[in-house]
């Protein structure tokens, strides 16, 4: 079965600008989405929030915006960025979103909560109490989330990173997100996402030309690759 792989880092800009493609894509019957988190903002590359960052990011965040048509909130720009107590860590949530994976095959949903509760509601998403509140919005149970939350922390999670490193390099990607169609037979396909942010349906459109022929149309489809500029590795 075709599979659409997704190299995203859950503090990416530019991933949250391709949320929307994403959905579209899960929304195509049979096609399978494999999750890669690849640390963006992990370890070393934490970044505590400062007047550098905010204006970094902010420049980034105008394009974003504007290429894509995603919302991002005043509690974002004139709170969370303004928050020097905050720290961008993408470690937490990736664990948070293997642990949503893991028990209901939400690990899309919660990255999608994590992106919206980071970019529109200026939340610290690398916070637990944040991350398992998140997990309640999708119906998880509390007990089952902190419990593969506390196991698949650490090692876990940095061995899933290094493997979503390794696919990066393996694909060509330069940074985030980077995504790939696999047929099925192990050849990877990157595509080129740019051109179709704020482009729902015509997505949709492209993804099942990118089918096998033996596919029907509407039952699997593909991926893509870095946005404009994306987020550097």
């Amino acid at each position: 079965m075709p599979v659409l792989h997704y190299v995203y880092d859950p503090l990416c800009g530019w991933c949250y600008g391709a949320a929307p493609l994403l959905h579209a894509a899960q929304a195509i019957e049979g096609l399978a989405i494999a999750l890669h988190g690849g640390g963006m903002m992990s370890g070393a590359n934490r970044q505590s929030v400062n007047d550098h960052l905010r204006r970094h990011v902010m420049a980034h965040d105008r394009r974003i915006a504007q290429a894509s048509g995603q919302p991002f909130g005043q509690a974002y720009f004139d709170g969370l960025l303004r928050d020097t107590g905050a720290v961008f860590d993408s470690t937490p949530p990736t664990t948070a979103i293997l642990a949503a994976q893991e028990i209901a095959g939400l690990g899309l949903a919660m990255l999608h909560r994590i992106q919206h509760a980071h970019y529109v509601l200026g939340q610290r998403v690398p916070d637990a109490g944040v991350l398992a509140r998140l997990a309640q919005q999708l119906g998880l149970d509390a007990g089952l989330f902190a419990t593969a939350s506390a196991r698949l922390a650490g090692a876990a999670t940095e061995q899933h990173v290094a493997h979503s490193r390794a696919l990066l390099a393996r694909l060509g990607g330069q940074g985030f997100p980077t995504l790939a169609l696999d047929h099925g037979d192990g050849r990877m396909m990157r595509l080129d996402l740019g051109n179709w942010l704020g482009r729902h349906a015509e997505w949709a459109d492209y993804l099942r030309r990118q089918l096998p022929a033996q596919t029907a149309p509407g039952q699997m489809g593909g991926g893509a690759a870095c946005a404009p500029a994306g987020c550097a590795v």
